[in-house]
């Protein structure tokens, strides 16, 4: 049935809260808006029922990092592409995403904040845009990972002044601090209330140290593109890895694919920043929910070759992974059949830490009164039953 009613309530649910699960509870909505959260099965009039059959009930899912899924990147520059991913998404519960560029010419990232100047707002039948990020094109050749090395370059004032006069919808942006201009950039971006994220990084960990302290607040799919321990005429120094532990309110984001990071390295990274301070993210490109076979990263006419099998992305020397193919689902079970995180902490880490990030806690990312209804149920197995957006269901299985 779908929730089209303008008050709805979902009905014998396990509903997940930042805290805990409430075994037997009770949504109700109304106008797109949670009305409130019931411990128990409450008597309705006028409401229509979503019986959820013990179903887990959660908020739905808040991606910051996403280039595409379903065959389709946010580079295509097409709003078909931007709205064709944001409806494969929403099937693997998303409600929220980032759309995340690439690495490119000028020209390229100018057309794409054009496309998506004209869809942040539109009527989608998938997950909503809550902004852009833009990843590069300002990184260390030497941690490019999967970036076009013929785009990447310093930070230009005039460049990136025209980019952000160009979007006023910009939420963050993926910079290596090492490179020349990278601090003066962070500071400017502060000033606009954009996050500053290090990432595709060779800096160490002084330089990290400095970035962290003119604004840099979030480490981009720590550990993926992004300097440790070296050694430099004998002497170790520590890189950008060490500062994400040391510096204990610094946000990372990790890509909990199951093959990105390994069991161990997911686990310590849980042991020592917690889950406030994690954000799940897919970084899937366009092959994500699609077949194994040959996909452009990027542009559909001028992007790399990537080949996709196995769950994963790859260069086609197998040089490098070349973003995701993972759906938000998969990252939240990975983390608690890998790391042993309660399933309500792998929720909060999609949910309520990138809303808090973000700066949208009072907005999205948890089941409250007031708060959007952006609702996901699904199964112990984590395949997904039901997507709601602010009370419309934009996927149903």
């Amino acid at each position: 049935m779908e929730a089209v009613n303008k008050k709805f309530k979902i009905s014998n649910a396990k509903i997940i809260t930042e805290n805990t699960i409430i075994p037997n509870g009770t949504v109700l909505v109304e106008n797109g808006k949670i009305l409130g959260v019931e411990s128990s099965p409450i008597e309705s009039t006028g409401f229509d029922e979503i019986d959820a059959n013990q179903s887990f009930v959660a908020p739905g899912f808040i991606d910051i990092h996403v280039h595409g899924g379903g065959g389709f990147d946010f580079m295509d520059e097409s709003i078909h592409a931007f709205l064709g991913a944001a409806e494969t998404h929403a099937h693997y519960g998303t409600t929220s995403i980032l759309a995340t560029t690439l690495t490119s010419d000028k020209e390229g990232i100018l057309r794409t904040l054009d496309v998506y100047n004209q869809v942040h707002a539109a009527e989608s039948k998938g997950t909503k845009f809550i902004g852009l990020h833009l990843e590069g094109p300002y990184f260390s050749m030497n941690q490019r990972g999967a970036q076009d090395p013929q785009y990447i370059r310093d930070p230009d004032p005039t460049e990136y002044m025209e980019i952000l006069e160009r979007c006023p919808h910009i939420k963050r942006w993926s910079i290596a601090p090492e490179k020349k201009g990278a601090i003066e950039l962070g500071k400017i971006l502060n000033k606009r209330g954009i996050i500053p994220s290090m990432a595709h990084t060779d800096a160490v960990y002084d330089e990290a140290k400095l970035a962290y302290q003119n604004g840099y607040s979030l480490l981009t799919h720590f550990y993926s593109a992004m300097s440790g321990v070296v050694r430099k005429n004998a002497l170790r120094y520590a890189g950008v890895i060490e500062a994400g532990y040391l510096h204990d309110d610094l946000d990372v984001e990790i890509i909990a694919d199951g093959i990105h990071l390994p069991e161990a390295l997911l686990k310590l990274i849980v042991k020592i920043k917690g889950t406030d301070h994690i954000a799940l993210i897919t970084d899937a490109m366009r092959g994500a929910a699609m077949p194994n076979g040959i996909y452009k990263l990027g542009n559909c006419h001028s992007g790399m070759d990537v080949k996709v099998a196995g769950g994963v992305a790859k260069l086609m020397d197998d040089s490098a992974f070349a973003g995701s193919t993972a759906t938000a689902n998969r990252l939240i079970k990975t983390m608690t059949e890998t790391t042993g995180v309660s399933l309500v902490d792998a929720v909060k880490m999609m949910t309520a830490t990138p809303a808090r990030i973000l700066q949208l806690g009072r907005q999205i990312g948890s089941l409250k009164k007031g708060m959007d209804a952006d609702i996901v149920i699904f199964n112990q197995d984590l395949e997904i039953n039901r997507t709601i957006s602010k009370g419309r269901s934009i996927f149903t299985s």
